[in-house]
């Protein structure tokens, strides 16, 4: 009799893990069938530097005035963007906010002077 209940013991646990087992694909494929959130798209623009600050940056563009971005600790710089500096700005929009994650300055070009200096030497 012993030996009999074990059985109806062990049968029953074995019963109860197999249907576990079962139901564990059905809940990942639930899982799997759901649509993921959209990325944010991704927005790029270049213009000249109108004010800078810790927390916005305003840029000017020759076609559609000027554009304000907020910048936070998660902005990229690279370069040194300061007022005057032409400047490329990767953005995101949060409902009207535009977020900008890079901003790039663009060198300084130099100016070449029109004056060289003289390497011929003066005749005595």
């Amino acid at each position: 009799m012993r030996y009999i209940a074990r059985t109806a013991v062990l049968l029953g646990a074995l019963a109860m893990s197999a249907n576990a087992f079962a139901a564990a694909p059905q809940a990942t494929k639930t899982a799997s069938t759901k649509k993921a959130a959209p990325a944010a798209a991704s927005h790029s623009v270049k213009g000249v530097v109108k004010s800078i600050d810790n927390s916005s940056l305003v840029i000017s563009r020759k076609k559609g005035g000027d554009m304000t971005f907020v910048l936070d600790s998660s902005t990229a710089k690279d370069g040194s963007p300061a007022a005057g500096s032409d400047v490329s700005v990767r953005y995101r929009t949060e409902g009207k906010t535009m977020v900008a994650t890079a901003v790039t300055a663009q060198p300084a070009k130099q100016v070449a002077s029109s004056t060289k200096p003289s390497t011929k030497k003066s005749a005595k």
